[in-house]
C-alpha cells in the first residue's frame, strides 16, 4: 500500500486536509439537500426538486448575458441537466464526507466547479479567479494527498480487492 494511505505516517498536515474534506463534502451536501427537500437557505420550499423544481434553473437562466450564457441557459431545467448536477452534489459530498473516491470525486466536482466558473464569465469582481476554481483545485489536492485516510475510510477502502484492481477508484 502506498505510505501516504498508512495511518502510522500521518503528518500534522494529514489534519488539515481532513477538516478541509469534512467542510467541503458539507458544502456539497447541503447543496444537495437544501435543494432536494427546499429548505429555506438557498433553496425555498415551493422550488425544491421534490416539490418539481429545477435546481439549474436559477443559476442557468441568470447566466443569459454572460459571454457563454446562451450555451449554459439552454441547459437550464432539462431533466438530465438536473439529475447530473445532483447526482454530483451527492456523490462529491458523500465521497468527501466519507473519504472513498476521492479521485473520481476530485475530476466530477472538479469539472462541475470549472463549468460553473464557466457560465459566470465575466467575472464581476476578478478577471480571472473565483471560488469555483479554488474548490476545483482544492479538490484536487485532497484527492493528490490521500486525504481519505485521516478521519475517513480513505485506508480501508484503498486496501480493498476493487481498489487495488482499481486504482482510478482510490
Amino acid at each position: 500500500m502506498d505510505a501516504t494511505f498508512m495511518p502510522e505516517t500521518r503528518r500534522p498536515e494529514a489534519y488539515a486536509w481532513a477538516i478541509t474534506r469534512i467542510g467541503l463534502g458539507f458544502i456539497f451536501l447541503w447543496a444537495f439537500l437544501d435543494k432536494t427537500f427546499g429548505l429555506g437557505f438557498a433553496t425555498p420550499a415551493e422550488r425544491a426538486w421534490l416539490n418539481g423544481g429545477s435546481p439549474t434553473t436559477g443559476f442557468l437562466k441568470g447566466t443569459g448575458e454572460n459571454a457563454l450564457g446562451g450555451v449554459f441557459t439552454a441547459l437550464a431545467g432539462q431533466a438530465w441537466v438536473d439529475w447530473l448536477f445532483m447526482l454530483g452534489l451527492l456523490g462529491v459530498g458523500t465521497a468527501l464526507l466519507l473519504g472513498i473516491g476521492l479521485r473520481i470525486a476530485a475530476v466530477a466536482g472538479g469539472l462541475m466547479m470549472v463549468l460553473m466558473w464557466a457560465a459566470a464569465l465575466p467575472l464581476e469582481t476578478n478577471p480571472f479567479l473565483d471560488d469555483h476554481l479554488i474548490y476545483a483545485v482544492v479538490l484536487a489536492g485532497l484527492a493528490l494527498s490521500g486525504a481519505g485516510a485521516t478521519w475517513g475510510l480513505g485506508a480501508r477502502w484503498a486496501a480493498t480487492g476493487l481498489v487495488r484492481r482499481h486504482p482510478v477508484l482510490r
